[in-house]
Parts: structure tokens; C-alpha cells; sequence
């Protein structure tokens, strides 16, 4: 249960840290298709849950030693998916936003990469949220450009 906790209790940080944001995101004009505002909460809920899961199937295995070393970089994707939110919604700094995601989808890989080694379904969990992040990468990047 904490390893579902922790993914979604940072999601509710990450949503209370874009404050206002989100509602200046739906005023700008936005990329090709970019979904309506409804879609994020209901997919980053999905994701966060996925993430949980695989963090427990690697967890489980933690006589592993290769266990630490996977769940750091979990740890470290996870406050950078956090503070996304933070420099793209309330601070408005689109293109640092976009480079920042860019390393998130480098965590976000390589943590894929640890978690698939330990245990192959935890990998598989993650392929959904390094996708998502990708489209993530594209509509900040399509903000960025089309309100510059």
C-alpha cells in the first residue's frame, strides 16, 4: 500500500504546487492534439498507480543487489516529476520546463531499464508513464513555441 501512497500523495503535491496554472494552460493556445483538461488528473492517477505497483515488484525482490541502485533512480524521477508541474504551471518557464522533462524522460528510461532488469513486468508497468511523459514533452514543447 505505501509503494501506491507514495506516487500518489507526491501527484496531490505536484497539483498543489501548479496552483492557478492549469487554468492559464487552458487559455493559451495549445499544440495539436492536446486533450481537454480532464484527461491529465484521470491519466496522471493511472500512472502514479502504475508506478507504485512496479516500485513494489522491484521492492519485493530487494535481496536483489541491484534493488537500491534501481530504486534511487525511482526516487529521483519521481521529485523531478513533482517539480515539473512547479516550473511549467506557477512559475511559467515553458522552455526550462521542456529540458526538464527531457531529464525526467532520461530517469524515467533508466529506471525502466533497472526495473525491467530485477523484475520484467515492474519495466513493462512503466512503458505507459515514459510515454506519457514523452506527449507531456511535446505539448510543453508546442506551448512553449506557440505563446513565445
Amino acid at each position: 500500500m505505501i509503494a501506491l501512497v507514495i506516487p500518489l500523495a507526491g501527484g496531490a503535491v505536484a497539483a498543489v504546487l501548479s496552483g492557478s496554472g492549469a487554468e492559464r494552460y487552458a487559455a493559451m493556445q495549445q499544440p495539436p492534439l492536446s486533450p481537454p483538461g480532464w484527461v491529465f488528473p484521470v491519466v496522471w492517477t493511472l500512472l502514479y498507480a502504475l508506478m507504485g505497483l512496479a516500485s513494489y515488484l522491484v521492492w519485493a525482490k530487494r535481496d536483489d543487489p541491484r534493488v537500491p541502485t534501481a530504486l534511487r533512480f525511482y526516487a529521483v524521477q519521481l521529485l523531478f516529476n513533482l517539480l515539473w508541474p512547479f516550473f511549467f504551471f506557477r512559475l511559467g518557464l515553458y522552455p526550462f520546463s521542456f529540458f526538464w522533462l527531457v531529464s525526467l524522460w532520461l530517469l524515467v528510461s533508466v529506471t525502466l531499464f533497472l526495473f525491467a532488469r530485477i523484475r520484467r513486468l515492474a519495466g513493462w508497468l512503466l512503458v505507459p508513464y515514459l510515454l506519457w511523459v514523452s506527449f507531456a514533452a511535446y505539448l510543453n514543447l508546442g506551448v512553449w513555441l506557440l505563446n513565445a
